[in-house]
């Protein structure tokens, strides 16, 4: 049976593998653990619930909070707001227990529940093991004077936007023009506050959400429509959010995208700069582009490359200290204001480094020049075999060996299906096109099903 909780929480189709029976049972389930492993305050624990604009997220929110305070922990609303929101009013208010109801950048018919313990960080995975076992258990149900309390909080989403503000220690974004697109998501009033308070003119787009209008044919993962906006105002840059807005992608004034390695590489350069990136090191994933580690290794920044998934990244980043970090989707954590990846905290501060320094987006973003990529999927294989067939991995080092230091072959099994993901970097696309299908290949001859 496959575990539930996936890389970034609980997620499916809402109404059919997520339902409001889930849900409850779900959160009664991580009440009773997390009160038995002490990670919760012995008298009347307190809990926030956020979500994103989806429909479903009505009902979700409602089998959860009805979870929680059926089993005695008070619960504080905060209605929509975005997942890195949550994580931060979490800690903020002191409270034993996060819960968002959000698929992120999926299409709207998905929805996701995902839990923060004390300090607004994500469960570890044993928590996580532990709270499905012990769903639908019967268990002793407390009354009267015992059963949680819900109530509402307004002040509370201020005082995350004023978080964000205060995280640029009092630079202006004055004389700035953003586009921001919001995906008609969960930061589609926050984000655009955040910025204005900040001193930036703002044009908002896709910043009214409806319920079934998330994340559609908008928002980082559909990014034409701020291409189009930034170019027909003569904006200084765009700023692309997600469902949820942990992630940041951005746009030039001439319209040209700059991904999550080119914004991670601009961040940790300014942050060197202000002695602030601790040990000089950037933590990025494997999937990272070749010309982010090239481009540090100018500025004599260290890569700490992880396995995918910016759960690793954070691993890495709370193992030794480290101060920024992220991924290609734009997936960015700067750890001394977020204990997660926040798509408007990234954005202020990508806007305030071209305000301290006076330069366009795309020169800052010329730091790094992204090198041509080559991904193929290669289905219906023994993903399991990609490591250890001798042929496999002679061709991969051959490859390798061709491409010396300005490129790059990672061979990565998937980790969901019977796919082995072959991506090739070098310096031109021709080259990255024929090396990936060569070794895809082999692949598909070796280690066939």
């Amino acid at each position: 049976m496959a575990r539930l909780f996936g890389t970034d929480g609980v997620r499916g189709t809402a109404n059919v593998e997520l339902t409001a029976e889930l849900a409850l049972d779900l959160s009664v389930a991580a009440a009773h653990v997390l009160g038995e492993v002490g990670a919760l305050r012995s008298t009347k624990p307190f809990a926030v619930v956020g979500r994103d604009p989806r429909a479903s997220g009505e009902f979700l929110e409602a089998a959860v909070v009805a979870g929680l305070a059926s089993a005695g922990m008070d619960v504080t609303l905060l209605d929509v707001l975005p997942t890195p929101g949550v994580a931060f009013l979490v800690d903020e208010t002191n409270a034993d227990l996060g819960v968002m109801i959000s698929a992120s950048h999926n299409a709207m018919p998905d929805n996701g529940i995902k839990f923060f313990s004390r300090g607004g960080v994500k469960l570890a995975d044993d928590l996580e093991d532990a709270i499905e076992e012990r769903m639908g258990e019967d268990w002793h149900r407390p009354t009267g004077s015992l059963v949680g309390r819900v109530r509402r909080d307004p002040d509370l989403i201020a005082r995350y936007v004023d978080h964000l503000v205060g995280s640029l220690r009092g630079a202006r974004l004055d004389g700035l023009t953003v586009v921001i697109d919001t995906a008609n998501g969960a930061a589609s009033t926050t984000a655009v506050q955040a910025f204005e308070a900040a001193g930036a003119t703002v044009v908002p787009i896709h910043n009214h959400p409806d319920g079934n209008n998330i994340n559609d044919a908008c928002g980082s993962t559909h990014m034409e429509s701020l291409v189009a906006k930034v170019t027909e105002t003569g904006a200084d840059l765009g700023i692309a959010l997600d469902g949820d807005a942990d992630r940041c992608l951005a746009v030039d004034a001439d319209g040209v995208i700059v991904n999550g390695d080119q914004i991670l590489a601009i961040l940790a350069i300014a942050m060197k700069e202000d002695h602030r990136l601790i040990s000089d090191t950037l933590v990025a994933t494997v999937m990272s582009n070749l010309g982010l580690t090239l481009a540090m290794r100018e500025h004599d920044i260290h890569v700490d490359h992880t396995k995918v998934g910016d759960r690793y990244v954070l691993e890495s980043m709370n193992a030794n200290g480290f101060a920024l970090g992220g991924e290609q989707s734009g997936h960015v954590i700067i750890s001394e204001f977020a204990n997660t990846g926040d798509g408007t905290l990234t954005g202020l501060h990508l806007a305030a480094r071209m305000v301290a320094t006076g330069k366009t987006l795309a020169e800052l973003a010329s730091v790094m020049t992204v090198m041509p990529q080559a991904l193929i999927n290669v289905r219906g294989v023994d993903k399991l075999r990609a490591g250890i067939d001798n042929e496999v991995n002679h061709a991969v080092a051959e490859a390798s060996r061709r491409l010396g230091r300005e490129g790059r072959v990672l061979l990565r099994p998937s980790g969901t299906e019977p796919v082995v993901r072959v991506m090739v970097e070098a310096q031109t696309q021709a080259e990255a096109d024929e090396i990936a299908a060569g070794l895809a290949e082999i692949v598909q001859a070796r280690l066939s099903l």
